[in-house]
């Protein structure tokens, strides 16, 4: 699941003579995993990547502050952008903040990103489900709604880590991160009981997806890592169509980046995605984007 209510349509004919604007927003890197898959499916698309690294980590916030500094921000952003789509890329953003987003933009599409425990308790053949996830998406109504709704006779252990998005978002950065940290952080994903054992694990935070290599080799056992974005992409393509088949590109547009507190780093990012990255422009919420330095 990838949203949290019915989006407006963007008719695929509105965009028929040009590239649409899609803009993927996070609090840090991770929704750099979410932009990969929407890019595949859209190569010919003008991005931006936007991360409010001012305010990160967002699981760290409280709802009040949260729904306010998300709607601030994309306010700016959408102001400066003008996006055709919106992709929130962060679980814990999108269980509070889009239908504040979507009341305040009412013909703009907005396509959240949410635990995806239907498809995950579906794939069980356990029927032991973990969700690893931030404190933030952990404690939401929203969250505790879709186990009520999708368990489907599974046992799902809803699993807060304080720290395995930040220490995603060091790996990205290049900064050394301790494996037993991390592994320690995935530890309560793996129950064995009732002679049963966990074999599927929601990674609700779009962080985790970016070391999944590394998730997978320090598991206790093997698993199914449930990762959201392939389902978001494809929701992109409902919304506004698939590109036509001379735009998959091989020398796709130049990413435009945009922070809030540093400059993201080009190179590494380019690296992330494999398509071409502008020079990264530094957003202060309250005045003009600037240019990094």
């Amino acid at each position: 699941m990838t949203s949290l209510a019915p989006l407006p349509r963007v008719l695929a004919s509105e965009l028929a003579d040009r590239a649409p604007t899609i803009l993927v927003f996070d609090s840090g890197l991770g929704g750099l995993s979410v932009f990969r898959e929407v890019a595949r499916v859209r190569p010919d698309a003008h991005f931006v990547y936007a991360a409010d690294d001012a305010a990160f980590p967002y699981g760290a916030l409280d709802d009040e502050t949260l729904v306010n500094r998300v709607g601030h921000v994309m306010d700016r952003l959408i102001g400066e952008v003008r996006p055709d789509l919106v992709v929130i890329a962060c679980n814990t953003a999108s269980t509070l903040a889009l239908p504040s987003l979507r009341a305040g933009h009412p013909t703009l599409p907005f396509i959240g990103t949410v635990p995806a425990i239907k498809p995950a308790c579906l794939a069980s053949r356990t029927r032991r489900v973990s969700v690893l996830a931030t404190p933030g998406t952990v404690r939401r109504d929203y969250t505790a709604a879709l186990v009520r709704e999708f368990a489907s006779g599974c046992d799902v252990a809803l699993v807060p880590s304080d720290r395995l998005a930040g220490l995603a978002e060091a790996a990205m950065a290049g900064d050394p991160v301790d494996d037993a940290d991390v592994a320690a952080e995935i530890a309560p994903c793996f129950v064995n009981a009732g002679g049963r054992r966990t074999d599927t694990v929601v990674l609700a935070c779009t962080h985790y997806p970016l070391i999944l290599d590394r998730l997978t080799r320090l598991a206790p056992w093997p698993v199914t890592w449930i990762d959201p974005a392939p389902a978001i992409a494809r929701r992109v393509t409902q919304l506004i169509g698939t590109a036509a088949p001379q735009a998959a590109q091989d020398d796709p547009l130049p990413v435009r980046l945009v922070s809030t507190l540093r400059p993201l780093e080009a190179v590494r990012i380019g690296a992330i995605v494999g398509r071409p990255v502008a020079p990264p422009q530094v957003l202060d919420p309250s005045g003009p984007a600037r240019g990094a330095s």
